[in-house]
């Protein structure tokens, strides 16, 4: 018996779950919220222009995007892409047109530059 679902992720059923704050421009809806050293699962809604300064990978990470094209210093990651950022890489990520990716992070990740306001 699963823990939890959600249905028709990867046909718009993310158009239907509540999402809440996560950083400028970009919301949340934990599917499960990180728990002593178990990985946390999420989705991301990220607005046009909306970014994520760089960070470091503490552990393994893993997005689908689902929705939009995300995009990083490697290239950018259109609806149905499967991306893997191993530990201790580092990358900044950031949406012009907008997207909603799920997410798997193993470890929460470290934010190197914050944005000047």
């Amino acid at each position: 018996m699963p823990e939890t679902t959600r249905e028709l992720l990867t046909s718009g059923g993310w158009n239907e779950l509540e999402f809440g704050p996560f950083r400028d421009q970009v919301t949340i809806h934990w599917i499960r919220p990180f728990e002593d050293d178990q990985p946390g699962v999420a989705l991301l809604k990220y607005e046009a222009g909306a970014s994520v300064p760089r960070h470091r990978h503490e552990g393994l990470e893993t997005i689908l995007v689902l929705d939009g094209v995300q995009s990083d210093e490697a290239g950018d990651y259109i609806s149905g892409s499967y991306i893997v950022n191993a530990p201790g890489t580092e990358h900044s990520v950031w949406s012009d047109t907008g997207c909603v990716v799920l997410i798997q992070w193993d470890r929460p990740v470290k934010i190197l530059e914050e944005e000047v306001a």
